[in-house]
């Protein structure tokens, strides 16, 4: 008799990934997937600790889960990820049912910590070390890179997969807990991430997202010297065979090169889409999130990426309410949104975190009404920028992954593939810019890349008609593959093998 697995994940796409290396290693010993936490012999919450309702809605989880656990004493019942790092401890003490706490750097130690709970029946705790507990070479030893075994079964779709860079942060915003539960920064590999990507593409994948919490940071020293950044990474995997588009995220401001865009600009594979997070507007808001940068640094880096990559998509991340932010500090935050032309924004209210500095040193002095309001005003704002960045895409033919069937479709369904009808069905698919497309198609669609004509568009979507059922040309055996280009700005000149 098989044995079954739940795990609910919260969180950004480093969680996603996690997960779906979790899975894959406990399908090696033999579980499957339950999409109900009842039916399961292993219940796992794989969690985040950006903003506090993220970890509320855990904890309610684990309390709905107390009666069912106390009647069934066998079953293992897990907490991972960032809360697991940052709360420890605490985790058992307020929800003592749970067996199993597992830190973000710890991951590839579950099935061991799965069969200790079975052997012994007593809670399991693995964790990585404090920054503050050990050197900063101890330190990056506890928190192991987890990256090799896949399941499709976990990821976006069959065609689409993230792939890590690089954990951890070394920026240490003052809002921001990522930097003590993922650890100091490390950059893995290049080897390993071709080698990644290439096992990816074998398996019918068609589009990575390369993932790092400031992905553009990344680089890698090899024994002799020599160093790898982003846009080497980028030329050394751009011709993998089968591959089609690649992506990362997300930027930090400081860190974007010219070298690395000028591998946006002249890697066809390499889409041309920046998400760059600029928090705030206002410089003195700025200056107490430690984000290590001017508004005026933010335009002048937003101008850069235009004149280096024509036609490139920019999306931004931004704080309301963090500490000591005025009405006229929000005004700038404001200004800059109608100002920037961001394809869209993520927009968030500030929610304090233990253990930052920002909660050590600020005040959180704006009322939560006051946050709604700002929240609201300038999602308005962006909502009227992205609907007039839409409206300019009217009457373009664009290129189309097709990811899968339109949330309508799919809420028509009940969330359920189709039965096998052949008729068109309302599908939903990324230009290569990033903008979303909803147009009608039949399923076989579905993981091609396809032209449609724009004809309508509100602030989130872009609708249109396929202009041609067949594929265009972007397929790998027919893109340029390119073993080499120059990167301006460095002086240098890259030239790597074809993989």
């Amino acid at each position: 008799m098989s044995k079954k697995l739940y795990i609910e994940t919260v969180g950004c796409q480093m969680n996603v990934l996690d997960s779906e290396l979790v899975v894959g290693a406990l399908r090696r010993q033999g579980y499957e997937l339950t999409h109900e936490a009842t039916d399961a012999d292993v219940i796992l919450f794989n969690t985040c600790s950006v903003r506090q309702h993220a970890e509320d809605k855990i904890y309610s989880a684990l309390g709905r889960l107390r009666a069912h656990k106390r009647r069934h004493p066998d079953k293992v019942l897990g907490v991972l990820g960032c809360m697991a790092q940052k709360d420890k401890e605490w985790i058992l003490h307020r929800a003592p049912h749970v067996d199993i706490v597992c830190g973000t750097g710890q991951l590839a130690r579950l099935p061991e910590l799965i069969a200790a709970v079975q052997q012994t029946h007593t809670p399991q705790l693995a964790l990585s070390l404090d920054r503050k507990e050990a050197s900063r070479i101890e330190v990056e030893r506890s928190f192991e890179s987890y990256d090799p075994l896949r399941d499709p079964s976990m990821r976006p779709s069959p065609f689409q997969a993230y792939v890590r860079i690089m954990i951890g942060c070394d920026k240490f915003c003052t809002y921001c807990i990522v930097p003590s539960v993922r650890g100091p920064e490390q950059s893995r590999p290049p080897e390993h991430i071709a080698a990644e990507v290439r096992q990816l593409a074998a398996e019918g994948c068609k589009e990575v997202t390369l993932l790092g919490q400031t992905v553009n940071s990344y680089e890698y020293q090899y024994a002799d010297g020599r160093r790898e950044r982003l846009s080497d990474l980028l030329l050394r995997i751009h011709d993998t065979p089968g591959l089609e588009r690649i992506k990362f995220i997300t930027n930090f401001p400081r860190d974007m090169s010219d070298d690395l865009l000028d591998a946006v600009r002249h890697l066809p594979k390499v889409c041309e889409y920046l998400h760059v997070p600029a928090q705030s507007g206002c410089n003195d808001v700025l200056k107490r999130m430690k984000r290590l940068y001017t508004v005026e640094f933010y335009r002048d880096m937003l101008q850069r990426c235009r004149e280096r990559v024509p036609g490139v998509a920019i999306s931004s991340d931004f704080i309301v309410g963090f500490c000591g932010e005025t009405e006229a500090s929000f005004q700038r935050t404001c200004d800059l949104v109608r100002e920037a032309g961001f394809k869209n924004s993520f927009i968030f209210k500030y929610s304090p975190r233990p253990g930052t500095k920002a909660d050590e040193l600020f005040a959180d002095d704006v009322p939560e009404e006051i946050k709604k309001r700002r929240n609201n005003d300038l999602l308005a704002i962006q909502n009227r920028v992205s609907l007039a960045d839409h409206r300019r895409r009217i009457g373009q033919t664009v290129e189309v992954l097709v990811e899968g069937l339109s949330k309508t479709e799919l809420k028509a369904s009940g969330g359920r593939p189709s039965s096998g009808d052949s008729g068109p069905k309302q599908l939903t698919g990324r230009t290569m810019t990033d903008h979303i497309v909803v147009f009608e198609g039949h399923e076989r669609l579905i993981g091609q890349t396809v032209q449609v004509r724009i004809e309508e568009a509100t602030a989130l979507t872009l609708f249109g008609t396929v202009v041609t059922n067949e594929r265009i040309g972007v397929e790998a055996d027919r893109l340029p593959q390119v073993s080499s280009f120059s990167l301006h700005g460095t002086n240098r000149r890259v030239n790597l093998p074809l993989i």
